[in-house]
């Protein structure tokens, strides 16, 4: 009896102390490589990788498999990330936060120190495309991935300038309304850092929408009564701030400002001498539109006859993401399919 009495006393002290288990599958190259662990404390560093934010590095096994186990992390939710990639280990920390990679894989993902989270391998072995938990939030940022990348998808089909302008303001509030919905504050900001960024398109539709939309306030609410010691909250407070006064700023200006602001620039953009200067550097640089290494590596399949489906073996992406990048590379060909683009290529 008194053993009895003993082992459950143990049973109960160990599961109130707590212990994370992250496990997932890589395949090939990226089994060789090391898988690493991050704490997002900074909303604003989650697409790559910080050096102090990294928790955990391992080497998966030789089957792909990985595992990050402890019981260090906060009782309640934060932002976390794994990533992989193919970067050699003396240029690692340099390529890391520059985000110049190959084959780099990355899935963000709520969790506490008490969460069992898994990454398998989904449809035709593409790795962190699903989340397996209990904790029903663990998987709300992946939810809005996915809805990102049917904009972006969606935003690659628009032509003209009216038709862009018009879905920027419909999916602002799309975004805005589907973060409400997870019933998550942590996911509203992961949005939040999406639409207020200030290198994004929507960045002026995110100044004007916050002059007058209290959603802003209310997101602030929502995440002191939900994680009033989390970093990300006086973080978004004082954000909103200096975004708020930055609007201010601007209508406190005299309209002569704007004026003169406009005058410069029409007068720069007048100037002969740069805009001969420009054509003779276009006539020197090698045609063809500006493309990411993403595109070029599409491109370069693209011209080899490879298949979709080849293509997004070769550069391990999905089926979906080669032809949202297939959609990027025609536009800025001005082409429609591959054939138009392979002949533009031949003439050129």
């Amino acid at each position: 009896m008194k053993g009895m009495l003993l082992t459950a006393v143990v049973l109960c002290s160990l599961s109130s102390y707590g212990q994370y288990h992250f496990s997932g599958q890589v395949r090939d190259p990226l089994t060789e490589h090391r898988v690493y662990l991050s704490v997002v404390e900074d909303f604003r560093k989650i697409s790559s990788i910080y050096e102090e934010q990294i928790l955990q590095q391992i080497q998966p096994d030789s089957t792909g498999y990985f595992q990050f186990t402890g019981n260090n992390l906060p009782l309640e939710n934060r932002i976390y990330r794994i990533h992989v990639d193919t970067c050699p280990e003396n240029e690692e920390s340099f390529n890391h936060f520059m985000g110049h990679c190959p084959n780099s894989r990355d899935i963000a993902f709520l969790a506490n120190n008490n969460d069992t989270i898994a990454f398998p391998m989904g449809f035709d072995e593409e790795i962190f495309c699903r989340v397996v938990s209990q904790n029903d939030k663990a998987r709300t940022l992946l939810k809005v991935d996915s809805l990102l990348h049917d904009m972006q998808f969606a935003f690659a089909t628009y032509r003209s300038e009216a038709n862009r302008k018009f879905n920027t303001e419909k999916w602002f509030g799309t975004l805005q309304d589907y973060g409400q919905q997870l019933n998550e504050p942590l996911a509203e900001l992961y949005i939040f850092n999406f639409l207020s960024d200030k290198q994004s398109f929507l960045h002026n539709a995110y100044l004007e929408d916050l002059k007058e939309n209290p959603y802003y306030d209310e997101l602030l609410e929502r995440l002191q009564q939900n994680y009033p010691q989390a970093p990300y909250t006086p973080q978004y407070e004082a954000e909103l701030a200096a975004d708020r006064f930055l609007i201010n700023r601007k209508k406190s200006l005299p309209w002569w400002v704007y004026f003169i602001g406009a005058f410069g620039a029409l007068s720069i953009l007048g100037n002969f001498y740069l805009i001969g200067q420009w054509r003779k550097y276009q006539k020197k640089s090698p045609k063809g539109p500006s493309l990411s290494k993403q595109e070029e590596n599409v491109l370069d399949l693209i011209l080899k006859d490879y298949t979709n489906k080849e293509i997004a073996d070769a550069l391990f992406i999905s089926v979906s993401t080669v032809k949202t990048h297939i959609n990027h590379i025609y536009k800025k060909y001005n082409v429609t399919s591959r054939e138009e683009l392979k002949s533009l290529k031949d003439k050129g």
